[in-house]
């Protein structure tokens, strides 16, 4: 009996007004469909789906199916869904479907500054991440860059590296004091938190005078890196394993941090060793998933992705390491101001800004 009693006591009295749950209830199907979709899209990606349909006008099921040697009833159940989804578009009179050139342009076209398949990619490895994460919620232990599925490694590059086509060397660099121009000449460059190499390459290919050396502790990820700069034909461009507190070589120019500074455990520590690899009149530009200095301004599309991801990526990965400050993806310009004053540079600003990236300069 008394145990019964304490079940009864620690239910929670909830006044449920009915319109509201069902608004609730119909926010949670949306939720459903667009967290199942997310394999349809990494299946219509590897298939070829998308891209057979691009530029293709009306098909059918059977005509996709033909195009890209896959089973028809599989290809018209996934068309189906896609189209409940507004991904493509459903002609009822000749049963045909059509992708539209919008969405063609984000889900075929990689090359495309909008191509978003490699987020899907990051989706696939946080749910089969999903235990190590809820051990790390009981034990407070962390979990490294490096403890991930391998589906991270590659979509996290597939996904930043578009949004850094687009505006690295055209927007984000001249935005910097002097920096271009130094670069056009020749200068001494280096990356860190490399990954796949994605930005090292994309740098080095706008500014052929200058030299590049990107680092990362990841091993797997330089190997990576270091293929891919060998198939594009990159020669002013190396890459080294080493974290951001003893990354090596002379002193350089321009070092820079893209999406990664708030994924350290120490970064003060960080900022700290890229002052001293800089030259006296060198620039550090970190650039940041774009957030707002208050929580209450976070709330809304973006910050929630961001958010979900420092949970499952960036907490844990600062975690992991010595300090463990877990600045979070989040972590809004005041604390990063904090962190690069902290460290003795002199000179901090926000440089430019898109809807998902702040960038900012500071100087020694």
């Amino acid at each position: 009996m008394e145990g019964q009693a304490a079940s009864k006591q620690s239910t929670p009295d909830l006044k449920v007004n009915p319109e509201k749950l069902e608004r609730f209830m119909g926010q949670m199907v949306g939720e459903l469909g667009a967290a199942m979709n997310a394999a349809l899209v990494l299946i219509g990606e590897k298939l070829g789906l998308y891209k057979a349909m691009a530029g293709s006008g009306a098909m059918t099921s059977a005509q996709l199916a033909k195009k890209t040697n896959t089973d028809e009833r599989y290809v018209r159940e996934w068309l189906s869904a896609q189209a409940a989804g507004g991904f493509i578009t459903y002609d009822a009179a000749t049963r045909s479907f059509i992708l539209p050139d919008e969405q063609a342009f984000a889900l075929a076209l990689e090359d495309s500054p909008a191509y978003m398949p490699g987020a899907f990619q990051i989706i696939s490895a946080l749910m089969k991440d999903e235990p190590k994460i809820l051990e790390a919620f009981r034990t407070s232990e962390g979990v490294g860059w490096d403890e991930h599925d391998a589906a991270l490694f590659e979509g996290t590059e597939r996904f930043f590296r578009p949004n850094y086509a687009a505006n690295l060397v055209s927007a984000w660099i001249p935005a910097l004091d002097g920096v271009d121009a130094k670069l056009r000449a020749g200068a001494r460059v280096a990356d860190v938190g490399c990954g796949h190499g994605a930005s090292t390459i994309l740098m080095a290919r706008g500014y052929p005078n200058s030299q590049f050396v990107g680092f990362d502790y990841h091993g797997p990820s330089i190997g990576w890196a270091r293929r891919a700069a060998a198939r594009g034909g990159v020669t002013n461009a190396k890459f080294e394993v080493a974290t951001a507190k003893d990354f090596h070589g002379a002193a350089y120019d321009f070092v820079t941090f893209f999406d990664c500074l708030h994924d350290m455990g120490d970064p003060v520590g960080a900022a700290s060793h890229v002052r001293e690899m800089l030259t006296p009149d060198g620039a550090w530009m970190i650039v940041e998933p774009f957030a707002h200095d208050q929580l209450e301004k976070n709330l809304n599309p973006i910050g929630r992705m961001f958010f979900a991801a420092s949970t499952m990526i960036c907490t844990p990965a600062s975690r992991a390491q010595e300090v463990g400050l877990c600045l979070g993806a989040v972590a809004g310009e005041p604390r990063i101001s904090r962190v690069v004053t902290e460290a003795g540079f002199q000179r901090f600003r926000r440089a430019t800004q898109t809807p998902f990236n702040i960038v900012y300069e500071a100087r020694p």
